[in-house]
C-alpha cells in the first residue's frame, strides 16, 4: 500500500484545557496498583464478535451471492475516535482496571486485538485504519507526559504516538483536545507520528492556508485487482478557537467544516481517487454548545447531506456509539454511510465498502458499517508492553500522598448541595488569586470564585489524600484566571447557571437527582460561586431563580465590582456563560488548577472542612429550603 500525503506544517505557539468526557461510574473495581492483566478474556473472540454482527471474513462471496455483476471487491475501513489517552484498560482515578455498569473496557491495547483479528480475516491489504481525533488528552497519562515529564523536554516518545505507530494507523484527524497543551506540544507529537495527522480547516490566521496536512491518498494494492485509491480528508472542530483561545488566538483559525469540505473534496476527486472518506472531529446533532458566533460544532450529518462526493464519514467528538447512519446527499441523491465509535477505545467502527469495476474504473456499489465492542477480546500484550513503563510511572505519580483529610469529603451531592469538596476548589482558587493580585489596583476588590461539579464519584477519603484523589475531583486540564465582574453581571451569570435545574413544583417529592441536567446541561456547566450568598429557587422559571444575592450580609450592589477566580475554559467562552468572556482579565499566570490544588494541600498538610467549608448557596422552592 502506498500513500500520498499533502502536507502543510505550521509555526508554533503556547498550553491545558477541558473535556466533556463521561467519567468512571461507581461500579466496583478490583483495587490494585499496576496494570491488571487478569480477567480480560470474556469468552468471545474478535472473530466470533464479527460473525455475531453479521459480517463475513471474505465479503466477496456474499457479494457474488447477492447477484453482483462485474468484478467486485470489498475493502474494510476501521476507525476509532476520542481515545483520550487511554492506552490500557486502567482507571487512574480508582487505581484499578477500568469497568463500568455496561461491562465496557477501554484502551488502544484492546482496540489493537480487534484490529488484528479483522486484518487477519479480511487480509491486511484490504483494510485501512483511521482515527477522528482527541487522542492525547483525557487521563493522567496524557497530563503526565504533557506537564510532569513533557515530551517536549525529555525527547521521549508519547505513549499514544508509540501505540498508534505500532498499530499502523493510516491517518489521524485532529480533535479539539489535541490543542490543549499548546502548539509546540502538538507539533512535537505530530513529529513522532508515522501516520499523517490531518486538519484541513485549521488554517493560518487570516488565511485559508491549512496549518496541518489537509488530506492524504492511500493506494490499496490487492492481488488480482486494479489498485484502489482512497482519499481521506481530515477536519477538526471550530470550537477550538474558544476552548483553546490562549493557544491559537492570532496564530490559527478553524473554518467551517462543511465549507472546507466543499473546497477540498473536489481537489481530492480530481486526483483520480475511487472513493472519499472524511474523518471529522464533530458530532452529528447539527447543534453547537457555543451559540451561533462560530461555525457548527456537530456538523457530520450536515456534511454528508450538503457536500457531494463523500462515500463514508468517520466522526467523533460527541462520545456516542453510533454503529451506522445513512444520510442522502441533497445534490447527488447518493447515500453516505456514517459511524461514530464510542470513546476511549470502547468500540471500533468497521465500514465495508464494496466497489465494482465499471468500464475499467472502480465504482462504489454498496456501503455499510457497524461498531464492535472491545470487551470481546483480551488486551494485545505487545501494546501493553510498549507503554508499560510509562503507565507504571503515572500510577506511581498519582498515588503520591499530598495531605491528610480530617474526614471523608464526597462530591456525590455536589450537583444540588454546597459541599465541602467543591468549596476546597474554590478556597484554593481564591487563595491563589488573592496572593497574585496583592499590591495591584484590584487588591481592594473582594475575591470570589467559581467551581463546578466535574465528577460525582470524586472523594477525598478520611486520612491520606493522593494526587489520584485530586485528579479524580479536578479531572480537566484547566488553568486558573481571574476577571472583574459587577454584581449585576454575577446575578446574570448565576441565572444562566441555574438553567441546569428543571422547574420543580413546591410540593413535588424531594428527588434532586431527577431535577438536574435540564436542557441537556452537563454537570460541568453548573457553576457555583463562593464568596457571595444566594438561593436557587427551582420552583421559579429559568431566568428568575436567583434570590437573596448578598455579600457580607448585605444585598449585592449591582455596580459593586468583584474579582472572580475562573478557569480558562469558562473565561474563553466555553459553555456560553454571559459576561465572563469579555470581562477584564486581571490574572492569567497559566497555573494548572489541579496542580494548584496539589500544591495548596501539600503546603497545608491537612484538609479540614472547618477551615474552608461555608454553605453560601442552597436550593429552595418558593423560598423554602429543599434540604
Amino acid at each position: 500500500m502506498t500513500d500520498e500525503t499533502h502536507l502543510h506544517r505550521h509555526a508554533a505557539a503556547p498550553e491545558p484545557r477541558w473535556c466533556s468526557c463521561a467519567v468512571p461510574d461507581e461500579a466496583a473495581q478490583e483495587h490494585r496498583s499496576g496494570l491488571n492483566r487478569r480477567g480480560f478474556l470474556t469468552g468471545v473472540t474478535a472473530a466470533s464478535a464479527l460473525a455475531a454482527a453479521g459480517w463475513v471474513a471474505t465479503p466477496e462471496k456474499a457479494s457474488a451471492a447477492a447477484g453482483g455483476v462485474g468484478k467486485s471487491v470489498t475493502i474494510t475501513i476501521m476507525g476509532t475516535s476520542d481515545i483520550h489517552s487511554h492506552a490500557v484498560n486502567w482507571d487512574y482515578y480508582k487505581d484499578a482496571a477500568y469497568t463500568d455498569k455496561a461491562g465496557n473496557v477501554v484502551g488502544l491495547s484492546r482496540v489493537s486485538s480487534v484490529v488484528n483479528q479483522i486484518r487477519a480475516d479480511r487480509g491486511r491489504e484490504r483494510t485501512l485504519l483511521f482515527d477522528a481525533g482527541d487522542t492525547i488528552q483525557g487521563t493522567p497519562l496524557g497530563f503526565y507526559y504533557a506537564t510532569v515529564e513533557p515530551i517536549t523536554q525529555t525527547g521521549a516518545t508519547h505513549p499514544m504516538a508509540a501505540q498508534i505507530n505500532a498499530l499502523g494507523y493510516d491517518a489521524v484527524a485532529l480533535g479539539n483536545h489535541e490543542f490543549n497543551y499548546g502548539l509546540d506540544f502538538l507539533d512535537t507529537w505530530i513529529s513522532q507520528m508515522d501516520a499523517p495527522v490531518l486538519g484541513a480547516n485549521a488554517v493560518r490566521a487570516g488565511t485559508t492556508v491549512p496549518a496541518y496536512t489537509p488530506y492524504t491518498i492511500k493506494t490499496m494494492k490487492i492481488p488480482g485487482y486494479k489498485p484502489i485509491k482512497v482519499g481521506v480528508l481530515g477536519l477538526t472542530n471550530p470550537g477550538i478557537v474558544i476552548w483553546d483561545k490562549a493557544h491559537v488566538s492570532g496564530t490559527l483559525e478553524v473554518l467551517d467544516i462543511v465549507e472546507t469540505a466543499k473546497r477540498w473534496v473536489p481537489v481530492i476527486r480530481d486526483q483520480g481517487v475511487d472513493l472519499v472518506v472524511v474523518s471529522v472531529h464533530s458530532g452529528d446533532s447539527g447543534t453547537s454548545s457555543y451559540g451561533t458566533d462560530l461555525p457548527n460544532e456537530n456538523a457530520a450529518g450536515i456534511l454528508a447531506e450538503q457536500v457531494p462526493g463523500i462515500d463514508a464519514i468517520l466522526f467523533g467528538h460527541a462520545h456516542k456509539d453510533i454503529p451506522q447512519r445513512f444520510v442522502t446527499n441533497a445534490q447527488t441523491g447518493q447515500q453516505v454511510v456514517l459511524s461514530e465509535p464510542m470513546c476511549w477505545g470502547q468500540r471500533l467502527s468497521v465500514f465495508d465498502i464494496e466497489l465494482q469495476q465499471v468500464k475499467g474504473k472502480w465504482t462504489v456499489v454498496s456501503r455499510k458499517s457497524t461498531n464492535l465492542n472491545t470487551n470481546t477480546v483480551q488486551d494485545d500484550p505487545a501494546m501493553v508492553a510498549l507503554v508499560q513503563a510509562q503507565h507504571d510511572a503515572v500510577v506511581t505519580y498519582v498515588n503520591k500522598p499530598v495531605a491528610t483529610s480530617t474526614e471523608e469529603l464526597s462530591a456525590a451531592e455536589s450537583c444540588w448541595k454546597d459541599t465541602a469538596i467543591l468549596d476546597y476548589v474554590n478556597a484554593v482558587q481564591v487563595d491563589t488569586v488573592s496572593k497574585a493580585i496583592a499590591g495591584t489596583a484590584e487588591a481592594s476588590l473582594p475575591v470570589v470564585s467559581i467551581a463546578a461539579p466535574f465528577n460525582r464519584q470524586a472523594t477525598f477519603p478520611a486520612g491520606e489524600v493522593t494526587i489520584r484523589d485530586v485528579a479524580g475531583l479536578y479531572i480537566y486540564d484547566n488553568t486558573l484566571m481571574a476577571s472583574v465582574l459587577t454584581g449585576a453581571q454575577i446575578k446574570d451569570y448565576l441565572e444562566y447557571s441555574a438553567k441546569y435545574f428543571q422547574q420543580v413544583a413546591p410540593g413535588a417529592p424531594v428527588d434532586p437527582a431527577s431535577w438536574t441536567n435540564a436542557l441537556n446541561t452537563p454537570d460541568y456547566n453548573y457553576d457555583q460561586f463562593s464568596g457571595v450568598t444566594y438561593d436557587v429557587d427551582i420552583a421559579q422559571p429559568q431566568g428568575s431563580r436567583i434570590q437573596n444575592l448578598s455579600w457580607q450580609g448585605a444585598p449585592v450592589d449591582p455596580a459593586q465590582k468583584f474579582v472572580v477566580a475562573v478557569n480558562n475554559y469558562r473565561q474563553s467562552g466555553g459553555g456560553g456563560f454571559p459576561h465572563i468572556a469579555t470581562a477584564p482579565v486581571v490574572y492569567n499566570a497559566q497555573v494548572a488548577i489541579r496542580e494548584a490544588i496539589v500544591a495548596y494541600a501539600s503546603a497545608a498538610g491537612t484538609i479540614d472542612p472547618a477551615d474552608f467549608h461555608v454553605v453560601n448557596w442552597k436550593l429552595t422552592r418558593n423560598g423554602v429550603s429543599v434540604f
